[in-house]
């Protein structure tokens, strides 16, 4: 018995380290899209990388390494962002931004950090979707993630994609 939750232990090393060496960078920058505070977000990443390791020990292979790192990976931070501003009503579907959000500044385009900025103010499931699709997967890969159907994820992310379009549409007229 003992034996086999040593070679259960080493199995769960070898998976953390592939884990964080094929998909560390991805984990890093899932962790500056939920938190930009700098200390905030070494704990958070610290949290997820807790996360990540314990739940190895229970990766049966159903999925791949990638969707199952990326899912706690989300799932963590989706937490974390609740737990840290559960008293803060900072935190809007992306439905409610246009009436939350400043007018945009003007501009030929929207830069990278006002784009994270938005981003940062949606709900976790929200910004969940949006920074999976910014990492370039499907609907389907993203509704594995997220636990909902892909019809929906696909749905959220034209209503997100539109949201961010209209933005950069508003800032041109507005240049």
């Amino acid at each position: 018995m003992e034996r086999n939750a040593q070679v259960d232990a080493f199995e769960q090393r070898q998976r953390y380290d592939q884990a964080i060496h094929d998909y560390g960078s991805l984990v890093d920058r899932l962790t500056a899209g939920y938190e930009a505070d700098p200390d905030k977000r070494r704990d958070l990443r610290q949290e997820i990388h807790f996360q990540l390791w314990r739940s190895l020990a229970a990766f049966d292979g159903r999925c791949s390494l990638k969707t199952w790192t990326l899912r706690v990976a989300h799932n963590t931070a989706a937490s974390y962002v609740l737990r840290e501003r559960r008293r803060s009503a900072g935190l809007v579907s992306f439905e409610q931004l246009e009436q939350t959000l400043p007018a945009p500044e003007t501009g030929a385009n929207t830069s990278l950090h006002e784009l994270q900025n938005l981003i940062l103010q949606l709900k976790p499931l929200d910004r969940q979707i949006i920074l999976c699709y910014l990492e370039e997967l499907d609907a389907a890969a993203i509704a594995e993630i997220t636990g909902l159907s892909a019809a929906n994820v696909a749905m959220k992310i034209h209503r997100i994609k539109k949201l961010l379009a209209s933005r950069v549409r508003k800032e041109r007229l507005h240049a």
